[in-house]
This record gives structure tokens, C-alpha cells and sequence, in this order.
């Protein structure tokens, strides 16, 4: 068998590689929560007013992506901060929007359920 007939077979390979490490990465998160929350940690999702009004995390602060690097200052960047959105993009450049100002730890939880 010559590489070429492996050739259909990589994109879908390379699809199910990441699908899986992003479930495993988001399970490792979801086991670490426990342990944020009794630190002190928040619970910020970066979704839009109306998608967090449909559904969110009890106690959770809706600061939407578009906002965060001007809200920033209203959060501890001393405590854990946990973001989450709908499907963990967002809350993957939240994140990185709080550490550039200085939050030491942040998780992206990804999507708003696994807070739950």
C-alpha cells in the first residue's frame, strides 16, 4: 500500500484526533472546578446577553467577549477566573485576554454546561 491510498483517510484521522483531545481537555477542566470554586474562583461567560439569558451557569457574570478587555477591572485577577461561552471558542480568547492583563489563572471551561 502506496501513501496516496491513505490519502482520504487523513483529514477525517486528523478530525477525530482533535475532537477527542478537546473532550479529554474539557473533562480534565470540568474535574478541576470543584477545586476553583472553593478558592474563590468566578464563573464569567462570554456569550451575548441573549444567549446567556436563554440559559447560564446560577451565579455566573455575563461580561460578553466584546467587552472583556474594558471589564476586566471588575474581576480579581488574584482569584481564579473561569471562563465559558457556547462552545469553548469564545472563552479560549477570553482567556487569553485576561492573562495579557495579568490574571494568573484562568481556565476555559468551554462550553457553558460543563459548569454546571
Amino acid at each position: 500500500m502506496d501513501a496516496s491510498a491513505l490519502q482520504p483517510y487523513i483529514v477525517p484521522a486528523l478530525v477525530a484526533a482533535w475532537l477527542g483531545w478537546r473532550f479529554l481537555k474539557f473533562r480534565a477542566v470540568k474535574a478541576r472546578l470543584p477545586e476553583l470554586l472553593r478558592r474563590g474562583a468566578v464563573v464569567v461567560d462570554v456569550r451575548g446577553p441573549e444567549e446567556y439569558a436563554a440559559g447560564a451557569r446560577p451565579g455566573s457574570l455575563n461580561i460578553p467577549l466584546g467587552a472583556l478587555a474594558d471589564r476586566a477591572k471588575e474581576l480579581d485577577a488574584s482569584k481564579p477566573v473561569i471562563v465559558c461561552c457556547a462552545s469553548g471558542t469564545r472563552s479560549a480568547m477570553a482567556a487569553g485576554i485576561l492573562k495579557s492583563r495579568g490574571f494568573r489563572v484562568v481556565v476555559n471551561a468551554g462550553p457553558w454546561t460543563n459548569t454546571l
